[in-house]
């Protein structure tokens, strides 16, 4: 297994919606907003080559929005995600599966693209995409708190050409593939999948909208996106569990601007903080 990070640019949100009831106060010591509020987060998508597959962790935000859309979320910087593979030397036609841990707008914006005669096909068109029945039948009925974040043009086309899987989900531990384990949570939004990779004894997670940013690390640092925050606290605790301490565990942040990826430790309080930064490509060859 050979992993690699895959920018896809950057965003802004609302810095209040990203740290829910902390005080600005706080947070902007941390994450410092623009004159609107806006904070800066980047799009990484993992790209793990295994054997003959090519696997994409998520696809950013896209590109096939409009100028509307893109004012409300500032989408921007010099990285897109086919740049990006094709710096790693991979092509569109190589990717063999895209893995969307959810279908908020960037996370499946990237996956689905207009063709040349004008039309919504997969962006990657000899992939498997995958998500699971739980959460495709949250995203396609949306509540009104997240009916924004759902767009169907991100993900409903991928249905209908025949190119999306459920993945089966018995467990909140799945083993999908050797050496790659998705658990399911239920804090951000229905049945989100936290990619869990292992070699050589060492373990990354992708920490999704988990552990979005190195920022979010402090226990009380939960999104106010979130569907339900308290079991975003109750997820946060058993990820604790079982990476705090332990430098063979790290997290890589999808959205941190500048912090890929890092291990967790608890300080002198004993409160869980960032131990060491790390190289997620590196990271499980060590």
């Amino acid at each position: 297994m050979k992993i690699h990070t895959i920018d896809t640019g950057y965003f802004k949100l609302d810095g209040g919606a990203m740290f829910g009831v902390v005080p600005r106060r706080l947070w902007q010591r941390l994450h410092a907003p623009d004159e609107n509020n806006m904070c800066t987060l980047s799009m990484r998508c993992l790209l793990i080559e295994m054997g003959d597959r090519k696997i994409l962790i998520d696809t950013g935000i896209g590109d096939k929005q409009d100028a509307k859309f893109r004012s409300h979320f500032e989408p921007h910087g010099a990285a897109n995600l086919l740049a990006s593979l094709k710096q790693k030397g991979v092509q569109s036609d190589d990717i063999t599966d895209v893995l969307l841990t959810h279908f908020h707008f960037d996370h499946a914006g990237g996956a689905v693209s207009y063709n040349a005669d004008g039309d919504l096909v997969p962006t990657f068109s000899k992939a498997i995409y995958w998500t699971n029945q739980q959460h495709y039948d949250w995203a396609i009925n949306p509540n009104t708190r997240e009916k924004a974040s759902f767009l169907k043009e991100n993900f409903v086309p991928l249905q209908e050409q025949g190119v999306l899987r459920m993945i089966p989900t018995p467990n909140e531990i799945i083993n999908w593939l050797p050496g790659i384990d998705l658990h399911l949570l239920y804090g951000h939004t229905e049945a989100m999948m936290m990619p869990v990779l292992t070699k050589n004894g060492k373990k990354i997670y992708y920490g999704v909208d988990l552990l979005p940013t190195s920022f979010h690390v402090s226990m009380p640092f939960v999104m106010s996106y979130d569907v339900r925050p308290l079991k975003t606290l109750e997820e946060k605790k058993v990820l604790y569990q079982q990476i705090v301490d332990n430098l063979d565990a790290a997290v890589v942040f999808e959205h941190d601007p500048k912090v890929e990826a890092a291990t967790l430790i608890r300080n002198e309080k004993g409160r869980v903080v960032i131990g060491a930064v790390v190289d997620p490509t590196s990271f499980l060859s060590d």
